[in-house]
């Protein structure tokens, strides 16, 4: 889902098609800086930090970011593959103004601290690849189980309410094992262009996810679905067997890693739609 070919690909595709421009490309995503998001409407004062989760494998190094007074609804972010850096602490800055104490996580943490991509979302994939290959099932569920648990420890997270989660590429299905992990706590699950929810493997992301009592809103990217056009209908199958609300749409126009605003094929009309449909899946489900 993250080889470099196919970002090219779809880079040059969709700029071909007027829907993302070099100047939108060329935005500094060699520094890894992301371009300004919408202003949030009523956005509340936030206070942020980078902090330390410590983990059974170690110290995450990580942003959290939550509103400056009062308890609100914790979340945890795993981003895509390019790791924490400035449009990762701008996403998390954002859902924060909306309401929510936000954690947004270097899932590499056990090799090397962020910014963990050289040239931000413009490093080569390959380079990369080492860093994923490094995670799996074992670290995904223990990492989660380390960071819902550090999130409810904080004052600013509402312990009456449940803890949203969203991954971004390879963080799709680490967010769907995140609510397998913490069923108890995990009350929504947003995936956005995420690589690898359905596998033959009988512990597949999809088939761990279906046991929980999460809602969940996927965000599929329309080339993924051209690659992989049974996943939506699986996931579709899944999810209602075991009469799970599952939001899943194929996003039409949006190339994979469309939503992170510095991302080379970021589309903002569509990037704000899967916005607003996690805000409404997170005002529903952790209310």
């Amino acid at each position: 889902m993250c080889d470099q070919d196919h970002f090219e690909e779809d880079r040059e595709q969709f700029e071909s098609l007027g829907l993302v421009t070099r100047k939108q490309f060329g935005m500094m995503l060699g520094a890894g800086v992301a371009m300004m998001l919408p202003q949030v409407a009523n956005a509340a004062a936030v206070t942020e930090s980078d902090v330390n989760v410590v983990t059974p494998d170690g110290t995450a190094d990580c942003y959290f970011v939550h509103p400056a007074s009062g308890t609100a609804p914790g979340v945890l972010v795993w981003p895509d593959i390019f790791g924490l850096r400035p449009a990762f602490r701008q996403m998390g800055k954002r859902l924060a103004e909306s309401g929510y104490s936000v954690l947004v996580v270097n899932p590499f943490y056990r090799t090397k601290k962020a910014p963990t991509a050289e040239a931000g979302a413009a490093t080569p994939i390959p380079q990369l690849m080492p860093l994923a290959r490094g995670l799996n099932e074992t670290t995904h569920m223990a990492d989660a189980k380390a960071f819902v648990g550090w999130l409810d420890g904080q004052p600013s997270v509402a312990k009456n309410r449940k803890i949203g989660t969203q991954g971004y590429c390879m963080g799709g299905p680490i967010a769907f094992r995140t609510a397998a992990a913490v069923p108890d706590r995990v009350g929504a699950v947003g995936s956005f262009h995420g690589g690898g929810l359905v596998t033959e493997s009988p512990n597949s992301p999809h088939l761990q996810a279906a046991k929980t009592k999460a809602q969940f809103l996927i965000a599929i990217a329309a080339n993924d679905d051209a690659r992989s056009p049974k996943d939506k209908d699986v996931l579709k199958e899944t999810f209602a067997n075991a009469k799970l609300a599952a939001e899943i749409e194929v996003y039409t126009g949006a190339a994979h890693g469309w939503c992170p605003p510095d991302s080379g094929v970021y589309n903002e009309p569509q990037a704000e739609k899967a916005w607003s449909r996690l805000l409404a899946l997170y005002g529903k489900a952790l209310a």
